[in-house]
């Protein structure tokens, strides 16, 4: 087994679209795995500050392209979540 193969089996990709991607100043980002959404948004909040924390509190949340309903569920490694912020238009 390679480290890269270790690495992806312990961490989440976090994917930020829009006024997320702004706000986090990234587009994608690899962090710790083992959590759940809430504790992923929490930590996100603290890495990035209070202006993601707030379209973090608006955002629906896509776990490896299905909706998340269950902001309780662990979020297991390997996995892709994608920050999606209230979009505008129509």
């Amino acid at each position: 087994m390679t480290v890269d193969g270790a690495a992806t089996r312990t961490t989440v990709v976090v994917r930020y679209f829009a006024a997320a991607r702004a706000a986090a100043g990234v587009a994608e980002e690899t962090v710790p795995g083992g959590r759940n959404l809430d504790e992923l948004v929490g930590d996100l909040t603290r890495r990035h500050g209070e202006q993601l924390g707030r379209v973090l509190s608006l955002a629906s949340f896509l776990v490896d392209g299905v909706a998340c309903h269950d902001r309780q569920a662990p979020l297991p490694a390997g996995t892709t979540v994608d920050v999606l912020p209230p979009f505008a238009g129509g």
